[in-house]
């Protein structure tokens, strides 16, 4: 199978603390991959570290056959980090956040169809109803699956999801894992943090434990 994803001696160092060694990973082309393991293990710092939010200060990492940096693919890639606010008090749409998602370092204006775009997004994760709605007044939930339309608007060929459903209310985890459901069957690699597997146990390939 074609590796999508692999990294390999990864040590990360943060505060002067040892969060990660000798790290490697291998993920291939079209799986579903869980990582698992208690509070403290490093599970984020991992997924941080694989699209370089946080230095490593050995290995290396590959993505999508390119090695972390400036000729990483970055719009064949979508990254949803752990519970973060949708607009940090920015009035904006669930439906402009979406647009969002299809601007990168080569393209700073959205294409003629981000609008169709963002909409079947919204759409996948149930938001569809809500596109037009100001992201403050959304639940919890709601804008942390408003941040996975975002990711998914790119129609990404790896997605890396930090504790999407961690803290949701349950309509946003059955939302999130029909939406997973679809990504699986369309060939889409997935890499996501979970606390625990609980709904997304069916779904899930492979679980690496830290």
């Amino acid at each position: 199978m074609t590796e999508v994803l692999a990294a390999a001696g990864l040590r990360v160092t943060l505060g002067g603390a040892t969060i990660l060694h000798d790290v490697d990973l291998t993920v291939s082309d079209g799986e579903v991959v869980g990582l698992l393991g208690a509070n403290g293990s490093g599970k984020s710092t991992l997924v941080r570290a694989l699209v370089g939010v946080v230095p490593a200060e050995r290995g290396t990492v590959r993505l999508l056959g390119e090695p972390l940096g400036r000729r990483t693919p970055w719009d064949r890639i979508g990254y949803v980090p752990q519970r973060v606010a949708v607009a940090s008090g920015v009035p904006a749409t669930a439906r402009e956040v979406v647009v969002s998602g299809m601007l990168h370092g080569r393209r700073l204006v959205p294409p003629r169809h981000a609008g169709r775009r963002a909409a079947e997004a919204l759409e996948l994760v149930g938001l569809g109803h809500l596109a037009h709605r100001a992201c403050q007044e959304l639940s919890g939930g709601q804008q942390q699956r408003v941040l996975i339309a975002r990711a998914l608007v790119r129609r990404p060929d790896l997605l890396l999801l930090d504790e999407p459903v961690a803290g949701v209310d349950l309509p946003s985890q059955e939302a999130f894992a029909r939406a997973l459901a679809d990504l699986r069957t369309s060939g889409t690699t997935v890499v996501v943090v979970l606390h625990e597997l609980g709904a997304l146990a069916p779904l899930v390939r492979r679980a690496v434990v830290l």
